[in-house]
């Protein structure tokens, strides 16, 4: 069986999930297989497998640091947010059903088989698993059947590493308070403690390293620095939505619907020289970018109500009557059709209208459609013209059908990722004038994509590309998690890591 090693954090968004990325891509440097694992996920970005189904992202990522192909063993449970106090429960890659946190945590605890024969699954094939946590151990009002931090760490018999957030303050506080809230027994299994997210002089930090190794009696491990690295983040508290980047050449603007989902797909275009890639939430954030998207959404009717409200709506109609480029993808591509219907309540219920910008129509299903695809673009019209007959990948993951009216154009053609031949191909998506729309998440995700899209707007606004210079994004990946394996080399006690793995609890 595998050796195991787990990461909690004292808090979300501590910076679990990029240092068990970095641990992953380490080991593999050290020549181990390894796999990434975490129970349970809440998060609305997610990804599609070969096989059709559904996982968080995080765990895509680290698997990509591990050099290996996603699985819903990494991720067998994953929570998608529908509102406030309800979530998707998605098992397996498959769905389970809506339940409300209080149902959910009642129902949790029958989902510890599953979670076990995920984790055991992988511990026969790997040589290592890196587990991840979520949120606190110490949040002690829901520790009664935990599945996804101590709880996960006792039945895998696996040490822990602390990570807490010295950039967001209180870190010793963090780190002190969340090992004194936990029972003997827990205690017993941290292993090791880590500052993350550090910026300075570390002399100074030492004092405060010794008192907390004193009152806990627990090493410090690693004083990890803060890393300006662009690996893909997994849910809303990801600092892109508040990076105040300046317009660049090339401006597109992402409005930041409030339940935006696979944020990810739109990283691509950080990577390209000369252009800027902007999450807006209101009107006078907008300003007159050269491009606007709308994302994906886990509630496409409530999403687009609020933009109608708070006037953004308005504004993405006055920028497609300038002729400016609007492109939707999957619940985004849904907003810009003429009507939304949800006959079985899928979301809101009811019809509402669209933004009229696509002769379409969608209705919402009640199984969810899943899928990873490949094709290519049809013939196109307008600014994106450039983009006729380049191909792209990506995964379909959506609740709606929709069907476009005679007078749209089709944009891609799609076929499942299995598929032999181009026969097999089918027609998804739309466009009109400047407006475009499909339901391929990761389409952008092909260099040339990416590419061309950008040519077309800088040849729209009367730029030479010149200064316009893009990169390969999975080879822009590779080189970022080589630059955080290198980064947690220098500053964690790798030695001790590997000591703590063959000692285990």
């Amino acid at each position: 069986m595998a050796k195991v090693i787990m990461v909690q954090g004292t808090m979300s968004n501590a910076g679990k999930s990029l240092l068990a990325a970095g641990l992953c891509r380490i080991f593999k440097q050290d020549g181990y297989s390894v796999a990434p694992f975490k129970s349970q996920n809440m998060a609305l970005n997610s990804f599609i497998t070969e096989e059709g189904l559904e996982m968080g992202r995080a765990q895509v990522m680290q698997a990509e640091a591990a050099g290996i192909k996603p699985s819903v063993y990494m991720n067998p449970i994953l929570l998608k947010p529908t509102n406030d106090t309800g979530s998707q429960v998605i098992v397996n890659g498959e769905v389970l059903g809506n339940m409300s946190a209080r149902e959910y945590f009642a129902y949790k605890r029958r989902l510890f088989p599953d979670v076990m024969r995920a984790f055991e699954s992988l511990a026969e094939q790997y040589d290592i698993i890196v587990i991840e946590g979520a949120g606190s151990p110490a949040e002690i009002n829901l520790k009664a059947d935990d599945i996804v931090n101590m709880g996960m760490a006792k039945r895998a018999h696996a040490p822990v590493l602390l990570v807490g957030d010295i950039d967001r303050g209180g870190v010793f506080a963090q780190l002190y308070g969340t090992v004194e809230l936990l029972d003997e027994d827990e205690r017993a299994m941290i292993k090791g403690l880590i500052i993350n997210k550090f910026r300075g002089d570390k002399t100074i930090l030492d004092p405060g390293v010794s008192m907390l190794e004193e009152k806990t009696g627990i090493p410090v491990v690693g004083v990890a620095p803060y890393l300006n690295i662009e690996v893909e983040d997994e849910d809303s508290l990801t600092d892109r939505f508040s990076r105040n980047s300046e317009v660049g050449l090339i401006d597109i603007a992402v409005i930041r619907i409030p339940r935006i989902s696979n944020f990810t797909d739109f990283n691509p275009f950080e990577s390209i020289s000369g252009v800027s890639l902007r999450y807006v939430h209101s009107v006078n954030e907008l300003g007159n970018p050269d491009m606007i998207i709308l994302p994906g959404t886990k509630n496409t009717m409530e999403d687009l109500l609020w933009m109608r409200q708070n006037g953004l709506e308005a504004a993405v109609l006055k920028a497609a009557a300038a002729g400016k480029v609007i492109f939707g993808v999957c619940g985004g591509y849904q907003m810009l059709g003429e009507t939304l219907s949800d006959p079985h309540g899928v979301e809101a219920g009811g019809q509402i209208k669209g933004m009229g910008l696509l002769p379409m129509d969608t209705v919402f299903a009640e199984e969810k459609t899943r899928t990873r695809v490949k094709g290519k673009f049809a013939p196109l019209q307008g600014i994106l013209e450039g983009l006729s007959g380049t191909w792209l990948e990506g995964y379909e993951i959506h609740m709606g059908e929709s069907v476009r009216r005679e007078d749209a154009g089709q944009m891609t053609e799609i076929a499942n990722y299995a598929a032999q031949s181009d026969s097999t191909l089918k027609a998804d998506g739309a466009y009109r004038n400047n407006v475009y729309g499909t339901y391929v998440h990761g389409v952008f995700d092909k260099e040339e994509v990416a590419v061309r899209i950008v040519e077309g707007l800088a040849r729209a606004k009367g730029i030479s590309m010149e200064d316009i210079n893009a990169v390969d994004y999975q080879a822009f990946k590779e080189s970022q998690y080589d630059i955080l394996a290198a980064a947690l080399r220098e500053h964690l006690d790798m030695a001790r890591i590997y000591a703590i793995m063959e000692e285990g609890v």
